[in-house]
């Protein structure tokens, strides 16, 4: 298997494994947002909200459908990489800093860290980087104006 197989598929389990989880636990919350999986609304006495609902829809529809839809995207165009690549590199850089930014919110939030934190910190930080790779190979914005300036600072 070359390196790219090997760097899509990689993609393509992580975006699974993040869009499965989500939908799963964004749906838990919506259906119970007062206890979903068994969680107490006390985790939320530091944050805006009063129960999982907010959090849930966020977390099935951004996490959830947005992951599982990068997810298909990236299988519909396997076999043709270079057309679909763009998107999906933008897809994977919006998911991947998404992940980040949430999983930093809820640490502060819940104000705990656990291991389930680092995993998905570290999928996002994935996600992004495979997101810099793709825009940086075709020059794409905002990689071009990065380029740009690098440029002119020699």
């Amino acid at each position: 298997m070359n390196v790219v197989k090997l760097i899509r598929s990689l993609m393509l389990l992580l975006h699974v494994f993040v869009g499965v989880g989500a939908f799963a636990g964004g749906l838990g919350a919506i259906l119970n947002p007062v206890a979903p999986g068994g969680a107490s609304v006390e985790l939320l006495k530091t944050g805006p909200f009063e129960t999982f609902l907010i959090p849930g829809i966020i977390l099935f529809t951004l996490f959830g459908l947005g992951n599982l839809a990068a997810a298909s995207w990236l299988v519909l165009h396997w076999k043709q990489p270079d057309r679909g690549a763009l998107i999906h590199g933008y897809a994977s850089g919006i998911l991947g800093a998404g992940l980040i930014i949430w999983i930093v919110v809820q640490c502060l939030m819940l104000r705990m860290i656990v291991p389930l934190h680092v995993i998905m910190f570290c999928v996002g930080a994935l996600q992004g980087l495979y997101a810099l790779k793709v825009l940086w190979e075709r020059s794409a914005f905002p990689v071009s104006l990065v380029k740009q300036v690098l440029g002119g600072l020699k």
